[in-house]
């Protein structure tokens, strides 16, 4: 699957530049930039190399964590959001300036993992029905949830700066995009006497359903970042 998604992104880019640069030296530039980012795909590094005169490949890590509490069905968690991806992308510059086309893949371990705030009067409403969580005699002891994404996220984006470009050392950067990272994985786990009965079970199936409904539009990510290079 991973090598089908690198064909479909990664290739066009690449057999672009014999249609739209006949001009361009056929051989690397050798050209190197080394930077730092944030946006909303995280903090990180980022590493730059001149493919052809108008082409460049960039890679990097971008990772976030931050922990936050939500209300949800009348459900009350605790929460972890883990953005961690590997970015693996090809910028185009058609014009030869700054601006930029870039397509490729992120390799994507964003997440999200959750737990139910349990107290001894907690109610919690699960498909419909409501149950007793974290007291003595209660129908449940906790519920725990993770919400995930495909491994492989296609990206398309446009975006200005070219950290190997002729003009200077250190090069500002911006890019907007959007990294396709697939409908959102929706699991939710239960711990206590009724966790194994079937109508529960049955409850518990439409609340996953009915947040992976809520979530949806998670599947189109934004990206959107700054950042600095300095070109060897």
């Amino acid at each position: 699957m991973k090598k089908n998604v690198l064909k479909k992104t990664l290739l066009p880019a690449l057999l672009a530049i014999g249609m739209c640069a006949p001009g361009a030296a056929f051989a690397g530039t050798g050209d190197i930039a080394i930077g730092v980012k944030g946006g909303t795909a995280g903090m990180g590094g980022e590493l730059t190399v001149g493919v052809l005169n108008y082409l460049n490949f960039r890679t990097g890590y971008h990772t976030f964590n931050y922990d936050g509490n939500a209300t949800k069905s009348d459900i009350d968690y605790d929460y972890k959001l883990k953005l961690q991806s590997i970015p693996l992308l090809v910028d185009l510059y058609p014009f030869g300036g700054g601006f930029r086309v870039t397509s490729g893949v992120f390799i994507n371990n964003n997440k999200v993992t959750s737990t139910a705030q349990p107290n001894s009067t907690a109610k919690v409403n699960i498909g419909g029905t409501e149950y007793s969580i974290g007291g003595v005699g209660a129908d449940l002891v906790s519920l725990d949830g993770k919400v995930d994404f495909q491994s492989t996220a296609p990206y398309l984006g446009i975006g200005w700066g070219n950290a190997v470009g002729k003009n200077s050392h250190l090069t500002i950067s911006f890019d907007a995009g959007i990294m396709f990272q697939g409908t959102p994985k929706v699991s939710l786990n239960a711990n206590g006497p009724i966790a194994s009965d079937p109508t529960f079970q049955h409850d518990l199936a439409e609340e996953e359903a009915q947040l992976k409904n809520d979530i949806k539009d998670f599947q189109y990510y934004p990206i959107v970042s700054l950042g600095l290079a300095y070109k060897f």
